[in-house]
């Protein structure tokens, strides 16, 4: 029997109720609203449980109980935001069990987002990366199978697999009308928090943290004494498409720029216990050298206290795009029976009082529109944008006085757009063209050195295999990837035989949104000579 959402929110009140019986008789409000409380519960569960009963023995057809307490639950959960989750046993023994850090699979981190599945972030190095899966991407079908509607863990359980397998992921693109189909081949997602770290050509160390995790603390304070003994002028920290991680870390990474005794975040929600106020605890070892830190939409959580953190301590220029605003906290509760539930019990402020948590997404997760499919990419990117021009309303100040905003996720110093591949770029990524291209070269070419260059043979060579592989294109097209054609040849091949260190450096150079970046230290090259130049760009953007 399925029912409404309505008969679930009513049948939930009774069936969780004698849950949260005990959370208002033992647990953290005041003694007084305990009491409130306590007897408006009790009221409304003695008729709820007279529903209850008289619909178990009046009914036309026996219900099927185990069907009604999961409607129950949901219809719960529908009240909260996104981030609520009930647990069957065998899902909550997962969820609190896998903390391997590898498994075989595509490299994507996902979110359910209305009715779809969404890839918040591609991991990079990983097939799904390989391929040119993006943001944004909606899967609706594995191996032919539609999963829309269907719950993450559940839409995890399909695509991970025994490592050397193929799966096939369809998706719809947002721009996009047909659909678009992967073939990837799973393998070991190991993540590293700090995957990438060197000194630039141009004397900027590069620092890529791609998660928060038990080791980025460490992984950082080594990559930072190397790049310092190099003599760098300024580091760029990228955390773009970072999902965030563990909150300890980001405190202690931050801890690296600022200095001891300093307050980093602190937590506010409604029951004792979850107010919590996190300082720095150790004396910095960096160096005055000015830091920009680079984020964008994929930025979640820990890497936006990070990334807010520096900017409200005056201690790094955040550039790029506005952050996703994932600042709630949940907490995992056990329950009867082997089941569990994650709860949202707080959201995160930081250093200058905002709150990092963006209400507008849990608004559109939640929007039945958008579950239904009724809401095109063009209304919420507009629901979204004027959500951020709201925010702008809320001002805030950093330890010396600079104007920032709240409203939800990290608004930049410098907004910086990433420019979009084209329709072909996209086609030849989506048929991992590059990386198979290059296995096939290097077969053929063993003797390839650190300064290889692509030539106009190689080029031709790689436009005859494309075209065998039925992408066509018009010589305006052709023109208008050109020069990006030949980066990822050049880093592909390379990246085949130097590693994937390597394969990145090279690649960066056609990232337009890191490059924008890194000449603000060409320009600017002290952190307030680079302020000063953000609040002239924001003075010129409030008078237009």
């Amino acid at each position: 029997m399925k029912l409404n959402k309505t008969s679930k929110l009513i049948l939930s009140i009774s069936v969780i109720g004698w849950l949260i019986i005990g959370f208002f008789l033992f647990n953290t409000v005041d003694a007084d609203a305990q009491n409130n409380d306590r007897n408006d519960l009790f009221q409304k569960l003695e008729i709820f449980n007279e529903v209850l009963f008289k619909l178990r023995e009046n009914y036309v057809d026996e219900l099927d109980l185990d069907a009604i307490f999961e409607s129950a639950i949901e219809g719960m959960l529908d009240e909260t935001d996104p981030h609520t989750v009930f647990f069957q046993p065998d899902e909550f023994e997962k969820f609190t069990t896998n903390t391997k850090g590898e498994f075989g699979g595509l490299g994507i981190s996902i979110d359910k987002r209305g009715r779809y599945i969404t890839v918040v972030a591609p991991i990079e190095g990983t097939p799904a990366f390989r391929m040119g899966i993006l943001a944004g991407d909606k899967i609706v079908k594995v191996d032919g199978e539609s999963i829309v509607g269907i719950e993450t863990d559940e839409s995890i359980k399909l695509m991970r697999g025994e490592p050397g397998t193929k799966v096939l992921i369809s998706i719809k693109r947002p721009g996009i009308e047909e659909e678009l189909e992967f073939e990837i081949i799973r393998d070991i997602i190991k993540i590293d928090s700090i995957p990438y770290a060197f000194k630039l050509d141009n004397g900027i160390g590069y620092i890529r943290i791609r998660q928060f995790n038990s080791n980025t603390t460490i992984e950082l304070q080594e990559n930072l004494n190397e790049l310092e003994s190099q003599g760098i002028r300024g580091l760029l920290i990228d955390l773009r498409y970072n999902p965030g991680g563990l909150l300890r870390e980001a405190i202690n990474t931050v801890n690296e720029f600022i200095g001891k005794d300093k307050l980093v975040v602190f937590t506010k929600g409604r029951s004792k216990g979850t107010n919590r106020e996190y300082f720095t605890n150790y004396n910095t070892t960096s160096s005055g050298y000015p830091v920009v830190v680079l984020i964008n939409g994929g930025s979640a959580s820990a890497s936006e206290i990070f990334a807010g953190s520096m900017q409200d301590w005056d201690r790094g220029l955040v550039v790029g795009e506005t952050s996703f605003g994932k600042g709630s906290v949940q907490r995992l509760f056990p329950l009867s029976k082997g089941n569990g539930i994650k709860i949202t019990t707080a959201k995160y402020y930081i250093h200058s009082g905002r709150c990092i948590h963006k209400d507008i997404n849990d608004k559109l997760l939640t929007d039945e529109r958008l579950q239904n499919g009724e809401l095109s990419s063009e209304e919420i990117k507009e629901m979204q944008e004027k959500a951020e021009e709201k925010s702008k309303e809320e001002i805030y100040y950093t330890e010396s006085g600079r104007i920032v905003y709240g409203g939800g996720g990290i608004t930049p110093d410098i907004e910086i757009e990433q420019s979009r591949l084209t329709n072909l770029e996209i086609e030849m990524r989506r048929k991992n063209l590059f990386f198979n291209y290059s296995v096939e070269y290097m077969q053929k070419h063993q003797n390839i050195t650190p300064d290889f260059q692509v030539s106009k043979a190689v080029i031709e060579d790689f436009l005859d295999y494309a075209q065998e592989h039925e992408i066509s294109y018009e010589q305006t097209e052709l023109d208008s990837a050109y020069t990006w054609i030949k980066n990822q040849l050049s880093s592909n091949i390379i990246g085949r035989k130097f590693g994937e260190a390597e394969r990145y450096r090279i690649a960066l150079k056609e990232d337009s949104q890191l490059q924008k970046a890194l000449d603000i230290f060409d320009e600017h090259p002290t952190l307030e000579t680079m302020f000063e130049y953000a609040s002239k760009l924001k003075n010129q953007k409030n008078e237009n």
